[in-house]
């Protein structure tokens, strides 16, 4: 499998001193009581805003925040990722109470080269999510030029990722974007060997074409979470009440029977962290039965031991997902302990971001790291095989 990164133009490739620089981020972050509980896509952005700014572009962020559904809601406001940036760039950014509408053009007239303003959640306006005509017009007349460096919305078809570079006869990826495709393509393309993909989380249907693309590249696919139950009930085991996909079942007793004929490794858990539900205490079931009145939380050590030793020996190790309800400390020891060994692993690591990225985060553990991907949904869509139409819509070399 050969997946060469989209040849798309960059920042770099702009002249930028004096334009209005219309840049898509992703700033779709925790907020709690008005305030920035989790600055890591800020900070992700961080090259591309002192880029432009650098440069002497009149820089316009953008982002959503939230689903907010076409209304205002003062908890999803950007305000406070505004301050938060102030902080980060260490320089004022102006903050615009709305996105489109009177006024918005003329503050944005105002701002100077190498100044920045922050535009009010996108989604507040319905004409963002339905890419309505009259909404991207009026956002591309703010623009000279269009940057997309939104990586973790680049899975939508809305108004800032799709509609504007259109409008405005295309656009350029920001230094996130770039990076970001080229480290998850580079997962496909020519990786070292062996290529060991982990795989968790609680819904199989999330991961079916991810499996079913990544069949052809990995060495072996180390499957926890609760999806893992799904394909130890296509082998026929005992899951008591651990969640399964039944409409899903056939398609993993057929996944394995192809791994199986094609000297690929599928690999599930042998031992179980169990409990009658979410609030009990948990019992270490050694053995892969469960029984019928007990639900499976999280991996037992005899398969946190044999994954780990597969990760430790990865070329490539390609990460997405929890192995169970890491949320609660009882449960949570199995995602832990492999985030340590990803953390030891000699080979690249690239962490396909969600719920694996918290808890390398949560472990303190981000820096031992080849890659944290910012998009969780963008990258599981492009890890399936599936083109992005944020990145589709952006110039050609």
């Amino acid at each position: 499998m050969v997946e060469r990164v989209p040849s798309k133009k960059s920042v770099r490739d702009l002249d930028l001193s004096g334009l209005r620089v219309f840049a898509r981020v992703d700033f779709n972050v925790p907020l709690s009581r008005g305030e920035v509980v989790d600055d890591t896509r800020i900070r992700a952005a961080l090259p591309t805003i002192n880029y432009i700014l650098d440069k002497g572009g009149r820089l316009i962020l953008a982002s959503h925040l939230g689903r907010p559904e076409g209304h205002f809601l003062e908890e999803l406001s950007l305000r406070p990722v505004a301050e938060t940036l102030s902080v980060l760039l260490d320089r004022p950014v102006d903050f615009s109470p709305h996105c489109v509408g009177e006024g918005v053009k003329e503050v944005i007239d105002e701002v100077a080269p190498s100044q920045v303003i922050l535009l009010e959640n996108l989604r507040f306006d319905p004409g963002e999510k339905s890419n309505d005509p009259e909404f991207v017009k009026e956002l591309a007349s703010y623009a000279d030029v269009y940057v997309n460096d939104a990586f973790g919305a680049a899975h939508r078809e809305h108004a800032s990722t799709v509609g504007l570079p259109t409008f405005l006869d295309g656009g350029v990826g920001g230094l996130l974007m770039e990076k970001e495709l080229r480290f998850l393509y580079g997962v496909m393309d020519d990786p070292d060997v062996p290529v060991v993909v982990l795989l968790g989380g609680a819904k199989v249907s999330d991961k079916i074409n991810i499996i079913k693309h990544l069949m052809g590249l990995a060495d072996s696919i180390l499957i926890g979470g609760g999806m893992s139950y799904t394909f130890l009930a296509a082998q026929g085991q005992e899951v008591g009440k651990s969640i399964i996909d039944q409409s899903r079942v056939g398609w993993a007793k057929e996944i394995l029977e192809e791994a199986s004929g094609s000297g690929i490794e599928i690999i599930l858990p042998v031992d179980h962290v169990v409990a009658k539900d979410i609030n009990s205490s948990s019992s270490c079931k050694l053995n892969a039965t469960i029984d019928p009145e007990y639900m499976a939380l999280d991996i037992g050590p005899v398969t946190v031991a044999r994954f780990k030793e597969m990760i430790l020996g990865a070329g490539t190790l390609l990460w997405n997902g929890p192995m169970g309800v890491f949320e609660v400390e009882q449960f949570s020891r199995g995602t832990s302990e492999l985030a340590k060994a990803v953390a030891d692993c000699p080979g690249t690591t690239v962490i396909g971001g969600g719920d694996s990225a918290a808890a390398i985060r949560q472990l303190s553990l981000s820096d031992q790291m080849t890659h944290i991907s910012t998009g969780g949904g963008a990258s599981l869509a492009l890890l399936s095989g599936q083109k992005l139409p944020a990145v589709e819509a952006l110039t050609d070399q």
